[in-house]
């Protein structure tokens, strides 16, 4: 008769080591020497970055503003279109996490 906890055990214990013994090898890799950058590159590009992330978020801000006003008055006239509301006020998120992913794109 096959024990399943020991099983359980066995396979979760070998795929932690697998994990474990993967991000060793990773960590171990060598790794290129970068080039110095200048100082003013550096700069720019974390104005870059900043710029990127908070126009994005006051953007969003913006728009979940609005969204949200116009659809307390939708709920108080239509309750049924509940999911559409929820969607539509989600939706600028994605403006944000777009504006995240750039801002660590150019920082790279």
């Amino acid at each position: 008769m096959i024990d399943k906890k020991k099983t359980a055990k066995l396979v979760f214990g070998a795929a932690f080591l697998a994990t474990l013994m993967g991000t060793a090898t990773a960590f171990a890799a060598e790794t290129a020497v970068a080039p110095a950058v200048d100082w003013r590159v550096s700069c720019a590009k974390a104005a870059a970055a900043g710029l990127a992330m908070s126009v994005s978020a006051l953007a969003a801000g913006y728009a979940q503003a609005k969204i949200g006003s116009a659809g307390a008055g939708t709920l108080a006239e239509r309750p049924e279109v509940s999911i559409w509301v929820i969607t539509l006020q989600a939706l600028p998120e994605i403006i944000v996490l777009l504006g995240f992913v750039s801002a660590i794109m150019i920082n790279g």
